[in-house]
């Protein structure tokens, strides 16, 4: 017997939301907690969960119980967009999006045709995201396949859901970073023949960005995408102001930037756009009618100046979010500090965002915004067994902190206030233990 087919017993206080919701405020209505709960695993899914008192009876003789009584734990969390490639660029000085690539981003990229170099990165950012608390995310790779392998091999070790895709880029780059229309096309039909449902792995279809793909490899990627209609597609969208007068130079027939993408096809319910911070309402409803997605990352806007997300908007408008780390723009593989920035761009827009609504961008929502909550997001029996064990005293200021919390919401935004990977004692993956810290 496997050690996923062996039941797995895991006691504690766990936080979760029970489903998806179509307002902020319904939120707090689908919140469960218990104080002393129990969650079995068999075969890498939940089999049970509920009160400790009531589970006892359905474990085994056998059993190992981990047993985590001051501990907080929550799903797995999920980010939806951050680029592997970038990991060691993290902190690049001075730019903004477009100079920021060509100065520090591309040169960084160009390594990654060397396979060994890419197995290297793939294993430490594999290590990172376990670190973090992050059990699933939405990965660009570079525009060389040797950099897709050497990352859905190093998730493989961990049995780690992950999406990710070659980089199709043919122009506004650097020779050594380009590749053409047919290439892309031919080694990405390649690589989603080779990964995509292979174990957990799934893929996506990633051209980098609109002005660095001519129309005749969009088309392609649109090619692409109609003919495996459950591979996804993970694109950046109006991320800068510069960047969108830029599209709408050389795209001149297209209604605006996301136009440009749906003109080709490639927007839909597995369509996940970063960013979206400067979107015109006609590109707020074709979001919606679309059912793609937008991956909020706060770190990076903020990083970068490129503006102050709308994340009320999403709600008005009924659009999927999650949230994205998005290093190496961004400045942290961890979704608390993520959270952390997440709130104090909501309150320089006068809008406020509570501790349930971060976890469920974090959880739950990004799920739906990957298309994937049916699998992943919180401990409803039969989904994947991803969650985070949370130490909510990794400090003394933490610890003081926590000894004043009125209830777990606000010891939960305390958490996402001061939190980092410190706050991360374990990381559980398909039901096994892929990350505990060492004290």
């Amino acid at each position: 017997m496997s050690p996923t087919q062996t039941q797995r017993a895991i006691r504690g206080r766990f936080l979760d939301i029970q489903s998806t919701v179509i307002q902020a405020a319904d939120i707090a209505k689908q919140i469960r907690y218990l104080e002393d709960g129990l969650l079995i695993t068999q075969h890498g899914k939940i089999t049970w969960f509920g009160p400790w008192n009531e589970g006892q009876k359905h474990l085994s003789d056998t059993v190992q119980i981990d047993h985590y009584p001051e501990q907080l734990i929550v799903p797995g969390f999920i980010d939806t967009h951050i680029h592997f490639p970038q990991t060691e660029m993290v902190g690049a000085y001075g730019e903004q999006l477009l100079e920021w690539l060509n100065t520090y981003t591309f040169p960084t990229e160009m390594q990654f045709k060397d396979k060994h170099y890419a197995d290297q990165i793939a294993q430490f950012f594999v290590n990172e995201l376990l670190k973090n608390g992050t059990t699933t995310a939405l990965v660009f790779c570079t525009v060389h396949s040797e950099s897709v392998d050497a990352l859905f091999e190093a998730a493989e070790q961990h049995q780690m859901r992950l999406i990710a895709g070659k980089v199709m880029m043919d122009r506004h780059a650097p020779e050594e970073l380009t590749d053409t229309a047919e290439s892309a096309y031919r080694d990405s039909k390649a690589l989603i023949e080779k990964w995509h449902g292979k174990g957990r792995n799934l893929y996506a279809i990633t051209p980098r960005f609109a002005p660095t793909s001519t129309p005749e490899q969009l088309e392609r990627a649109g090619q692409l995408k109609a003919e495996y209609p459950d591979v996804y597609v993970h694109t950046h969208l109006s991320e800068n102001k510069n960047e969108i007068a830029w599209v709408k130079d050389l795209f001149p027939e297209q209604k605006g930037y996301l136009d440009v993408y749906h003109h080709y096809g490639l927007t839909g319910e597995r369509s996940v756009f970063a960013h979206c911070v400067h979107l015109e309402e006609a590109e707020w409803e074709c979001m919606h009618n679309t059912n793609s997605a937008i991956a909020f990352c706060p770190t990076s806007n903020l990083f970068l100046g490129s503006g102050l997300f709308p994340l009320e908007k999403t709600w008005k408008k009924q659009v999927k979010v999650g949230l994205g780390t998005d290093i190496g723009a961004g400045t942290s593989f961890c979704q608390l500090q993520t959270i952390n920035e997440a709130y104090k761009v909501q309150q320089l827009q006068g809008n406020k965002l509570s501790a349930f609504e971060s976890l469920y961008h974090a959880t739950i929502g990004a799920a739906k915004a990957l298309h994937l909550e049916d699998h992943l997001g919180n401990f409803n029996v039969g989904k994947e067994a991803d969650f985070v064990v949370l130490n909510l005293n990794a400090t003394a200021l933490q610890q003081l902190r926590q000894q004043r919390a009125k209830n777990i919401e606000d010891a939960l935004f305390a958490l996402f206030t001061m939190g980092d990977d410190r706050n991360i004692q374990a990381t559980y993956i398909f039901g096994e233990k892929a990350y505990e810290q060492k004290i």
